[in-house]
């Protein structure tokens, strides 16, 4: 595979693109505004989502679907989760039939209950598809820095190929198989993450932060075990390890939304004054009705969900999760 397309040039499709041109003869990294594709293929960097970072020269950038698909051996998709059909609805005309996916996509959709990859399927069909995750930060990433992260197919074999296409001296990549136990910890972990940033802009220290990390790893888990995923994937880098980063890390969008939360501020107001996307508000809802409808329990999740859609005071919340029934773990 010598020829890369990517999805997207919010800061993780920019990284990644960075991240892979040594392994890529070329690498098209699309983006939807016309003006910005001409703008970051000028400047050579995306000053807007990643600013400070230079674009390798076999990168280039454009708005043109065709353009970026012709003749890529595979695509990797870096569309924020709601969104995501509607690209892939114009994308459909120009992916070719041997092009292999790569989903590096976070969420559930909202109108369908879907994993990335199963939208993907249904946008896409009959191609290969993988699915990345694991705990990374975009500026990390475009920096060179050490990571590790999950690459999962239905196909082992796929995911090894992918394995070893992708892996360079600071990005190391571990082959999976659970595809979809990967994708709920990197949708839900978001929502988490919204949780620990409520406690840290209420004030509270990291005996909060800490149990709530860890009783959200166990309704993430208990969800997947609903669905008969293999709740040992949760344990790993695309599970605890993504969550830990995004609960706990500065550089973590959801994180910071949950702050301004616990410090009084309105959801609207909070993602009116933001540039990128912050995964798990919508997340949260799909989330929710994902556990409604398998009849799951998930106090987090759906103290979360009250505190983002109907308003409710964040200590009221906590309050409420303090006072729930004693049991075991």
């Amino acid at each position: 595979m010598t020829r890369l397309c990517v999805l997207g040039a919010g800061s993780w499709g920019t990284a990644l693109a960075i991240a892979l041109a040594p392994r890529f003869a070329s690498i098209r990294l699309w983006a939807r505004d016309a003006e910005r594709a001409q703008s970051i293929q000028a400047l050579r960097q995306n000053e807007r989502y990643l600013p400070g970072f230079r674009l390798p020269e076999n990168v280039s950038v454009s708005a043109d679907l065709s353009k970026v698909a012709e003749e890529a051996d595979i695509t990797l998709i870096v569309v924020p989760a709601q969104h995501l059909r509607t690209v892939l609805r114009d994308f459909a005309p120009h992916c070719s039939d041997h092009m292999k996916l790569v989903s590096a996509a976070k969420g559930i959709e909202e109108s369908s209950l879907c994993r990335m990859s199963q939208v993907i399927a249904e946008m896409l069909p009959g191609r290969p598809i993988a699915v990345l995750s694991g705990p990374t930060f975009a500026k990390e990433i475009a920096a060179g820095e050490p990571a590790a992260v999950v690459i999962a197919s239905e196909q082992l074999k796929f995911a090894s190929e992918v394995q070893r296409a992708f892996a360079t001296r600071a990005l190391r990549l571990y082959a999976s198989d659970d595809i979809a136990g990967v994708e709920l910890g990197a949708a839900l972990k978001n929502v988490i993450a919204i949780g620990a940033g409520i406690c840290r802009g209420l004030g509270l220290g990291s005996n909060s932060v800490a149990a709530l990390i860890t009783r959200g790893l166990a309704e993430i888990m208990r969800l997947a075990d609903s669905m008969f995923m293999n709740p040992a994937t949760l344990s790993g880098l695309a599970g605890l390890g993504d969550l830990v980063l995004t609960a706990t890390g500065d550089l973590s969008r959801n994180r910071y939304v949950g702050m301004q939360l616990g410090q009084g501020r309105s959801l609207h107001e909070i993602l009116a004054g933001m540039t990128m996307i912050a995964e798990g508000v919508g997340t949260c809802r799909a989330a929710y009705a994902l556990g409604k409808s398998r009849n799951v329990d998930l106090p987090i999740v759906e103290k979360i969900y009250e505190i983002l859609y109907e308003q409710k005071d964040p200590r009221q919340a906590i309050s409420e999760l303090m006072e729930r029934p004693l049991t075991t773990e």
